[in-house]
């Protein structure tokens, strides 16, 4: 179930309540906008977002992004409070050595994988999101 905005919601108990990595959960939604959480570790893919920026908010751990911006390569390291937003058309590649909590806002309906991306993995869930 989603939570429409009529409750409260704990972010701690919200994370404590799911295992899967790289498969975000539906907290929220503002506007046409879902609040997402995630788990991640290890690698995601290189991927881009053609229409939409992509906000990143690391509640726990570290989180390194890769970009692929004008011919060039550069990487951001997140901790623990960062945020970021990789901007919509740039390609990007997210990974955590050590594992990292996400908080994203993306428009619904948003692929995890974007629009454009590397082969999926098995352990890349590539969906809109889950209900909470």
């Amino acid at each position: 179930m989603i939570n429409e905005g009529n409750e409260p919601v704990n972010l701690r108990a919200a994370l404590d309540s799911f295992d899967a990595l790289w498969s975000p959960r539906i907290v929220t939604r503002v506007n046409d906008y879902d609040v997402r959480l995630a788990k991640v570790a290890g690698e995601h893919i290189w991927h881009v977002h053609e229409n939409t920026d992509e906000f990143f908010l690391v509640l726990a751990g570290e989180l390194r992004i890769a970009l692929r911006e004008r011919g060039e390569e550069r990487e951001v390291v997140l901790t623990k409070g960062s945020v970021f937003v990789v901007p919509r058309g740039t390609e990007h590649k997210p990974s955590s050595a050590e594992g990292a909590q996400l908080l994203l806002f993306e428009p619904r309906g948003t692929l995890t994988v974007g629009d454009r991306h590397d082969e999926v993995p098995d352990h890349v869930d590539a969906t809109t999101g889950h209900a909470l």
